[in-house]
């Protein structure tokens, strides 16, 4: 079995990059993600942009990482689930 077999292969990989990626641009161009970051938290969005930001990056990065991917993916689960409840409480 190869090693990329054992740790999960390529597509996490690159899904949690991309997340973290997503984090990183966050702090990078916050702008970009102010109209989509209202909608969950109308008050203080620019700090919540910040927020979401290093929660992504650290989501991301769990998941990308074979020995942290499980505790990533639970990560994962919870932060959708908490925005997903955000928007329905300010909706």
């Amino acid at each position: 079995m190869s090693k990329s077999t054992k740790s999960g292969g390529f597509l996490p990989k690159v899904v949690g990059i991309g997340l973290a990626a997503t984090g990183a641009a966050h702090f990078v161009v916050p702008e970009a993600f102010e109209g989509i970051t209202k909608l969950p938290f109308p008050k203080d969005t620019r700090s919540w942009i910040s927020r979401n930001g290093a929660t992504e990056l650290a989501v991301g990065t769990a998941i990308a990482l074979p020995q942290t991917r499980k505790l990533g993916l639970v990560g994962l689960g919870a932060y959708v689930g908490w925005l997903g409840y955000n928007v329905a409480r300010n909706s």
